[in-house]
């Protein structure tokens, strides 16, 4: 009885063994791996470990191997396979990575023109305003435009921020006249090259992990970003990025990106826990923003910048016509009346 027991047991053990196999092979046949497991390679484009692009990727990979219970490992690169946004574009369509974050501007060079609506200068009013527009109706519009514009090569998984953009540079801005002439560090075409030329500036094209030198040897003369950014990488420290003007003039907006058809080819339990990374990554991304912006504004203060407020109201009163006609331009007027109304 007891030889009959252990060779039933070892013939129940065996059935298991491949039932539990096979599962594995459909799995793999589903997310591409030989166990059922799945490796995510998530990047980004700056350099700094501080940064709060990897705060959110940070969160994405820990939500997603806790919550999948080891079946998903995820790597997260902080600039070491592209500090250029479009690189990072061309690995995730090509499959060199799974997920990234871009700005509008470059996703807006894949043909999907409508994303540059939320990188037009002075759209939106405050992160409430931002907030509600990315998170509501109008984001989930743009999710769509994306998703279908690419082909499934891209599939938006939240919208996260890059904070409040401002001006920096040689001198302090006391109106929009000190502008004519200066080279500023910023997107040379789309509606944001558009913007700062019709202020006067110069756009001109700098790598961002070339910009400090570029600052401190006049390449350029000014640049803007938010303050997480600049001040993490010095450029308040050279001369011509001491003087900071507080022009506000984007509320930023990055995508949080996945291959769409790899996304596809993971399992539902798989797809739905990447969702809940991705969730809880825009949580993580935004508060650490929100928290820096304060912080990065005292350091730089601290360490010798001089910051100013300036009357936006010209500058805003310049936005508008470009909005107006870049929306139409893009065919997302409606869009932009909807973000416009929505508060």
């Amino acid at each position: 009885m007891t030889k009959r027991i252990k060779f039933l047991s070892l013939i129940l053990v065996f059935i298991t063994f491949t039932a539990l196999a096979a599962c594995g092979s459909d799995d793999s046949k589903n997310a591409g791996s030989e166990d059922g497991k799945i490796k995510i390679i998530a990047a980004h484009n700056q350099t700094d470990q501080e940064n709060p692009y990897q705060a959110g990727l940070l969160k994405f990979k820990e939500v997603a191997e806790a919550e999948s219970n080891g079946s998903i490992e995820v790597e997260v690169h902080a600039g070491t396979i592209g500090t250029e946004e479009s690189e990072l574009v061309e690995k995730l369509k090509l499959g060199a990575a799974d997920v990234v974050l871009v700005s509008p501007g470059f996703m807006s060079s894949t043909g999907i023109k409508e994303v540059d609506l939320f990188a037009l200068p002075y759209l939106f009013e405050s992160y409430d305003h931002w907030e509600t527009v990315v998170d509501g109706e109008v984001g989930q519009k743009m999710a769509e435009m994306i998703n279908e514009g690419s082909n499934n090569d891209f599939k938006l998984l939240g919208y996260w921020s890059a904070g409040v953009r401002h001006f920096y540079g040689n001198k302090t801005l006391e109106s929009m006249d000190d502008l004519k002439g200066l080279t500023i560090r910023t997107q040379t075409s789309g509606v944001v090259a558009d913007y700062w030329k019709q202020a006067g500036a110069v756009p001109t094209d700098v790598a961002w992990g070339e910009l400090y030198q570029a600052l401190q040897q006049d390449v350029v003369a000014s640049a803007e970003n938010a303050y997480p950014y600049f001040v993490q990488q010095n450029h308040h420290t050279t001369k011509n990025g001491k003087y900071i003007s507080e022009t506000g003039h984007d509320y930023t907006t990055r995508f949080l990106l996945v291959n769409g058809k790899k996304f596809d080819s993971f399992t539902e339990e798989q797809q739905q826990v990447i969702l809940e990374a991705a969730e809880a990554s825009v949580e993580a991304e935004r508060e650490a923003v929100y928290k820096q912006e304060e912080e990065y504004k005292q350091k730089a203060i601290d360490e010798g910048a001089e910051v100013s407020e300036i009357d936006r109201a010209p500058f805003i009163e310049l936005a508008k016509p470009l909005q107006d006609q870049a929306a139409k331009d893009m065919g997302a007027e409606d869009l932009l009346k909807q973000i416009r109304e929505t508060k």
